[in-house]
């Protein structure tokens, strides 16, 4: 036996003494799940997969891999699409699944904070909220298998940022494990605390490459007394902009949480691909804006707010139509709409991504100018573009045009990021909102960040991280 290969198995064997034989995966059927991104388009391999049950057991772990120099990668619900969760191709790295450290440790209904650990998936700590009368106001597509710890580390944004914003905002304290096995304990439920770096900031969206996130104070909300939804039909990007000042403008009683932008195309892809999914309107109009009110006081004061608002902007000739749910399952069904666009897509053939952020003023232009580009050097491709136009996170997906070969098309792709990327870059814009770098992005930042921002980044990194265990290739 090879030193190498001695010191492996020694490390595995430490592994199963650690966390118990049945928490170390090393069967390749066992660990496909924990290999593959969320798309299934790239399949890593591992040492092994490893699930240790709570921090203790998780910082030892990490020292080990320290002292065997194995890199870790750490991996909540695994519904990434950037690359940032899975081990590259090499098999030398274990995967640190967090799937068991998945309780809520305690709600304080008075402080308005729950205290999670980062395996809880979203739909659960939305749940424990909502049992404690409170509201975790963090929602995306995803919510039924993502982790809290998976959101922390890629700062997720979802469909309320509008108001609430993102995961960062809603973030107050964390445990950390350190890439030496140590443990940082910030779980401080406090809104004030001004005393030195903010590390906790420093984490969240680091993507597991400075240290792992094990647990997290969140902020809780008092529940909404009622939320009204709503989707109209507008004629332009320009409308829709101008519809979100008049939403913002309204009743101050009643607050515009949520503000959505969807391509009249989106909705043709959930309705193909989803008959059941009816969109209330007949014809079609370029885009719809799906948004919501809430109200703390009552059915009322919402229904008001909305009601206002639709007559306004019918008057000033803003929407073309629109359609108000009158019960919590006509609001689900609209709000399913949404939801369904990225599966009706998928169904519809793969696809190309872009999780962009523009500001708010300039997305009308951006569309128009970046349409035009994509049709002049990729003819006849087909644009899903929807999003969170409240804070300017678009959504910019590329179908591939009918007669041509998905994988042909797909072969573009680093050409198809560019003219999209570069025109991102042209806006001061961002090519990641929400989703992160992962692998997949992280060529593509150099060219848009300074040589210093980059210089920095590499600093903050090589000084938390020196022998680079944590989720080496990513994000750098």
């Amino acid at each position: 036996m090879t030193t190498v290969c001695k010191a492996v198995t020694d490390f595995l064997t430490q592994c199963r003494q650690l966390v118990g034989d049945n928490y170390v995966l090393t069967d390749s059927a066992d660990m496909a799940m924990y290999l593959a991104d969320h798309r299934k388009r790239f399949t890593g391999a591992a040492l092994a997969v490893v699930k240790p049950a709570n921090t203790a057991e998780l910082a030892s772990l990490v020292s080990l891999c320290l002292k065997y120099r194995i890199p870790v990668v750490p991996q909540g619900g695994n519904t990434g699409l950037v690359l940032g969760s899975v081990p590259d191709q090499t098999g030398s790295a274990i995967v640190l699944s967090l799937s068991r450290m998945n309780r809520v440790r305690a709600v304080d209904a008075i402080n308005n904070t729950m205290t999670v650990e980062a395996g809880c998936i979203l739909q659960h700590v939305q749940q424990a909220a909502d049992q404690a009368n409170r509201l975790f106001p963090l929602s995306l597509a995803s919510e039924g298998s993502c982790t809290i710890g998976g959101n922390l580390s890629t700062n997720a944004g979802g469909t309320a940022v509008l108001h609430y914003g993102n995961t960062r905002e809603l973030c107050l304290g964390l445990e950390v494990v350190t890439p030496q096995g140590e443990i940082w304990s910030g779980l401080r439920g406090l809104r004030k605390d001004n005393t030195g770096y903010d590390l906790r900031d420093l984490y969240i969206g680091a993507e597991g490459t400075l240290g792992i996130i094990t647990a997290a104070v969140v902020k809780l909300f008092p529940k909404p007394v009622s939320q009204l939804t709503a989707l109209m039909a507008v004629s332009s990007i320009d409308q829709a902009l101008t519809l979100l000042t008049l939403a913002r403008s309204g009743s101050k009683a009643a607050l515009l949480t949520a503000f959505e932008l969807i391509s009249a195309f989106s909705l043709e892809l959930v309705a193909k691909h989803f008959p059941g999914k009816k969109v209330p309107f007949q014809g079609t109009t370029p885009y719809y804006v799906l948004l919501e009110f809430s109200s703390q006081e009552s059915d009322e004061v919402s229904a008001l707010a909305l009601q206002a608002l639709m007559e306004n902007a019918l008057e000033q000739d803003i929407i073309e139509d629109a359609v108000i749910a009158t019960s919590l399952t006509e609001a689900k069904a609209l709000w399913h709409l949404r939801e369904a666009i990225s599966s009706a897509q998928a169904a519809e053939g793969k696809n190309i991504k872009h999780d962009i952020s523009i500001p708010i003023s300039c997305i009308g232009e951006f569309i128009t100018i970046t349409d035009a580009l994509m049709q002049q050097h990729f003819p006849d491709c087909r644009m899903v573009t929807f999003g969170h136009l409240g804070d300017g996170n678009l959504h910019y997906n590329v179908s591939a045009p009918p007669h041509i070969p998905v994988d042909l098309f797909l072969a573009q792709q680093a050409a198809v990021n560019r003219v999209v990327h570069d025109s991102v870059a042209n806006f001061n814009g961002s090519i990641s909102a929400e989703h992160g770098i992962g692998t997949l992005k992280r060529d593509e930042i150099t060219r848009y960040k300074s040589p210093v921002e980059l210089q920095l980044m590499r600093t903050i990194k090589q000084a938390l991280d020196p022998h680079h265990i944590m989720n080496p290739g990513k994000v750098l």
